[in-house]
């Protein structure tokens, strides 16, 4: 069974990078440029994670996870934030709100790869 991953950045580079590496790792990769995007595709498809930035447009990360978490047929799915907010504040906050794994930027994308290949093993 292939697995599922949302991938949701406002940075092209990040979003490029990382599909690309799921993609070779053989994962369906979705993509959204927000949380307001990801929420719309996570309303006809659950992925197995998110890859979820914090500080988007419109709809923030912290938002998005508040969302997911709150949403019966997305309480399975493992959420991990990516991004560049790495104060003990931002990644407690995280925590608190349920996410499965806090990474920050700048990332080894064959860390990221690994560490949710194993987290869905």
């Amino acid at each position: 069974m292939t697995n599922k991953i949302l991938i949701v950045d406002d940075e092209p580079n990040i979003v490029m990078t990382l599909e690309y590496a799921f993609k070779k790792k053989g994962f369906e990769v979705f993509i959204a440029r927000d949380g307001g995007e990801a929420l719309e595709i996570l309303e006809y498809t659950v992925p197995d994670a998110v890859i979820l930035d914090i500080m988007m447009p419109q709809v923030d990360g912290y938002q998005t996870l508040k969302w997911i978490k709150n949403n019966k047929a997305l309480k399975d799915v493992k959420v991990v934030f990516l991004t560049a907010k790495s104060k003990a504040s931002d990644i407690e906050k995280g925590m608190e709100l349920g996410v499965d794994k806090y990474l920050t930027k700048p990332f080894s994308v064959k860390k990221i790869t690994t560490e949710i290949t194993e987290m869905l093993a």
